[in-house]
């Protein structure tokens, strides 16, 4: 067993135990309507559960996670939400950018986008290095699926980590 898969084995744990009890409250929202606790005191555990991506992490657990919580947010009107940052770029790999379901060159590769286009990006993460860059975008047009950074010009701000 690798030494680098055991940190990455307790983080997806984590993931699905952190989902499986926002999944829990969610479902558990509208019994709860009738306590006269605020909302902010019941709801705040399971809606600040963190994001944390490793490299093994697929994009459709990271879209899932994020469904979630908009999901939450939505139920929960008394909270403001802060507004949404979105991320762009432009695929400069010519002919065109091979996207992937994991971070890694050895993983699936789920579609293609072609070169000039510009992406909605999520978040990055570092994952496998090519040409020297290691970070990679999830990206979220249409398929929720992973381009590397490299091949990914920023139009704007650079993104949030994952």
């Amino acid at each position: 067993m690798s030494p680098l898969s055991r940190p990455s084995r307790f983080r997806r744990i984590g993931l699905c135990v952190a989902t499986g009890a926002l999944a829990a409250v969610t479902a558990a929202a509208p019994a709860l309507a009738a306590d006269p606790q605020p909302v902010d005191q019941r709801g705040e555990a399971a809606v600040s559960a963190p994001a944390s991506a490793s490299d093994e992490l697929s994009a459709s657990a990271l879209q899932r996670e994020h469904e979630a919580r908009q999901e939450a947010q939505t139920q929960n009107q008394a909270k403001p939400q802060a507004p949404k940052r979105t991320y762009k770029g432009r695929v400069i790999a010519s002919p065109y950018l091979l996207l992937r379901d994991k971070p890694t060159r050895s993983s699936k590769v789920v579609g293609s986008v072609k070169y000039g286009t510009v992406v909605k990006i999520f978040c990055k993460t570092t994952g496998d290095n090519v040409d020297g860059n290691n970070r990679w975008y999830l990206l979220t047009d249409g398929t929720w699926a992973w381009g590397s950074a490299r091949y990914i010009e920023n139009i704007g701000a650079a993104p949030r980590f994952c």
